[in-house]
């Protein structure tokens, strides 16, 4: 067997955007087969690409590496002789008890190399082009849907889809783990409805607390998730003071880079906006019309102004 082979599977695995952990002996006591500085590429599904020992260290080491695959975050674990394989989280490393004839202590550290998080951006507004333009430079693969958008209008995105149609988003998309709602004011309802469909980790909305709150009532009155609805972040973004489409974008890409490393997102925190009522839909100003929720006869519509995380 290549030692080294690791190498180039590495190297051919992350051109692919295939997620692995890199598996390295840091320290053996004899008799091991496998020695310090041994290295080992290792994929969720048993193959296993070098040398780290032999097969009675490998249910653990795979055990380890499917859970670091899981969250992306590095182990370090020791397999020890033991008449029994019981495990035990000792703090800075974990401990596996090992049955085999062998004998021997290995010491190894996982390290999960996961493919780029893929950002969808839903929506054709300033704010939508200046998070498509921001996050490659963070490391996230972009998808962009945006109605009757031509694929030259994103030029930074991998993925465009000019159709927010609900289903046609969700077969394309089936793995983004983050999307952000950047419609302000242009097919709201529309791009949320996509997003829930791609069920994704996090979703963020860039609009008004009191926008967001009325959009949320239209989509659970149509039919959507009450949960899933709840879990809308809106306002968008850390508070930054933001006012250009690029601070917002900067401010709301904070949030999703903080959610991508395991932080809990909290939206920005802004001052209340004040809410219009409309007697009748036609006193309402056209670009309001499509946030209309009616109660009791009334026309209810938010104002939308520029802020932070304004819609």
């Amino acid at each position: 067997m290549n030692r080294h082979e690791w190498i180039t599977q590495a190297a051919r695995l992350h051109s692919e955007d295939q997620a692995f952990a890199l598996v390295t002996v840091l320290s053996a006591q004899a008799p091991t087969s496998g020695k310090a500085g041994d290295k080992a590429v290792v994929m969720a599904d048993g193959q296993i690409h070098g040398w780290i020992g032999g097969g009675c260290a490998q249910p653990a080491v795979l055990k380890t590496v499917r859970s670091a695959l899981l969250d992306g975050q590095p182990r370090k674990i020791r397999i020890s002789p033991s008449e029994e394989s019981a495990e035990r989280d000792l703090g800075e490393v974990l401990e596996f008890g090992m049955a085999c004839h062998s004998g021997g202590t290995l010491e190894l550290f996982i390290d999960p190399v996961l493919p780029s998080a893929t950002l969808a951006v839903i929506g054709d507004s300033p704010v939508a082009r200046a998070l498509v333009s921001l996050a490659p430079r963070v490391g996230l693969r972009v998808a962009v849907v945006a109605h009757a958008a031509q694929a030259g209008d994103f030029p930074d995105a991998d993925t465009m889809l000019s159709s927010d149609d609900a289903s046609a988003v969700s077969a394309q998309l089936s793995s983004t783990p983050f999307v952000v709602v950047a419609t302000q004011g242009r097919r709201d309802l529309q791009g949320l409805k996509a997003a829930l469909a791609l069920q994704p980790q996090g979703l963020w909305f860039v609009s008004s607390a009191k926008k967001a709150s009325v959009l949320r009532s239209s989509l659970v009155a149509s039919g959507e998730d009450a949960d899933a609805v709840a879990r809308i972040v809106a306002p968008a973004g850390e508070f930054i003071g933001a006012q250009t489409p690029e601070e917002i974008a900067l401010s709301v890409l904070s949030s999703v880079v903080a959610a991508r490393r395991a932080r809990q997102a909290k939206p920005a925190q802004v001052q209340p906006e004040p809410v219009q009522v409309f007697s009748d839909s036609a006193a309402m100003p056209e670009a309001a019309q499509d946030e209309l929720v009616v109660a009791g006869g009334s026309a209810v519509a938010t104002a939308v102004k520029s802020s932070c995380c304004g819609g």
